[in-house]
């Protein structure tokens, strides 16, 4: 199909929603599992080494995008979408069939590989089809719309859990990657002919260079970057919390899906605001929110020995996430702005960057979640102010030519 089909704002809503919905499912039906996988990969119960599932996904992701993003500009979006989705079929398989922790954390880099291909086309459609504040509506609608995966994933994963092996759970994963494969076929292609690329090593370097030479994008890239180190604390260690520091396990897929409705909440709230105000100064008030009220919970934290009320820790948590998250549409339609012609490559080297770091980020505070929750909110809390320094800076940055979308 041709790159200027036309395509109702909620067709391609719905569309990127779902993909975002395979990107997530990896993570949100991971979590629930983690109390039944321990014994099967030969952990000792409560180990937090299962946080490492959620690590070597975002790692595979980081690792494919900056393959997939030349890829794309040179044969098109459709086509890199259903190769990702092969390997990620591949990933999903292989992490159902796993009999010990190695075997499933190499399943799961692959299948973090093949869903880095959803990740990145999901940015990259947006960025074919819109630009600038527009961009950052239609991103924010998407994620709201996207955040009904998270709270019906926990659920479903629970039910099967119930009833069946956590293998079943993974399962699900090979359909998802046949559905997306399917309604890809129906939605198209849109990348502009006149911007298809060779697949060559001079322009591949030269679109690299752009990247990372405007100085506007890295500074919203390095934003990007620590707010997601943050908010991967959140995705990699609740679960952990809830087991060992408050021996709540088998509330966490019921709590957890309640917060995905704060998020969605969210972003349909900021989506009016840029409307209103401009994506950037959106950005820098829920961001310096969401550190005030990190301030909040490490006086609570240090007040209690690590280990506050839950409610007030619960109820803290979500909504400093929930803002932190708030961040990303912001972040990333405005370091993309400037490089329509080179979307997928751009998109893959800001992906590869500040997933491979954010991963390590929320990995090392990860690892020291045991008893407390101390390492997390501080974490948090450095993290969120870092990413507030950046995105200050980005908007003291020269404004950028931005190609037409």
């Amino acid at each position: 199909m041709s790159a200027r089909r036309e395509r109702t704002e909620w067709e391609v809503v719905a569309f990127l929603a779902f993909i975002g919905m395979s990107v997530a499912f990896g993570i949100d039906a991971t979590l629930p599992a983690f109390d039944e996988m321990r014994p099967d990969l030969g952990l000792p119960p409560g180990s937090n080494r299962i946080t490492l599932a959620v690590t070597v996904y975002f790692l595979g992701m980081a690792a494919g995008q900056v393959v997939y993003g030349p890829v794309a500009d040179r044969f098109g979006r459709a086509p890199t979408l259903r190769f990702g989705m092969a390997i990620y079929a591949l990933g999903a398989t292989g992490s159902m069939l796993a009999t010990d922790f190695e075997f499933l954390l190499a399943s799961r880099f692959v299948w973090g590989l093949g869903a880095s291909a959803a990740a990145l086309m999901n940015l990259t459609i947006l960025r074919d089809l819109y630009t600038g504040d527009r961009m950052a509506r239609v991103m924010s609608t998407i994620t709201a719309v996207f955040l009904v995966g998270p709270v019906v994933v926990p659920l479903i994963a629970e039910g099967i859990l119930r009833t069946m092996s956590w293998r079943w759970v993974y399962a699900v994963g090979i359909v998802l990657a046949a559905a997306v494969t399917a309604w890809g076929i129906r939605f198209g292609e849109t990348l502009d002919p006149a911007n298809r690329r060779p697949l060559r090593v001079g322009p591949t370097i030269d679109a690299f260079r752009r990247v990372v030479t405007c100085r506007r994008t890295v500074l919203y890239a390095s934003a990007l970057l620590f707010a997601d180190g943050a908010f991967l604390i959140f995705l990699g260690s609740t679960q952990q919390v809830f087991e060992v520091v408050y021996d709540r396990a088998d509330e966490f897929a019921v709590l957890f899906a309640a917060s995905a409705i704060v998020f969605a909440a969210g972003f349909l709230a900021i989506n009016p605001a840029i409307g209103r105000w401009g994506a950037h100064p959106v950005g820098v008030f829920v961001l310096a929110t969401a550190m005030a009220l990190a301030i909040v919970l490490l006086g609570l934290t240090l007040a209690t020995d690590g280990v506050p009320e839950f409610w007030t820790w619960f109820s803290l948590m979500v909504v400093g996430n929930t803002l932190l998250a708030l961040v990303t549409p912001v972040a990333m339609s405005m370091a993309l702005e400037p490089l329509g012609d080179v979307a997928g490559t751009a998109a893959g080297v800001l992906g590869f960057g500040a997933l491979t770091s954010a991963s390590l980020l929320a990995a090392f505070v990860g690892m020291r979640i045991e008893s407390s929750t101390t390492p997390w909110t501080v974490g948090f809390l450095v993290y969120g102010l870092v990413a507030l320094g950046f995105l200050l800076a980005a908007g003291r940055a020269p404004d950028p030519v931005s190609d037409a979308a």
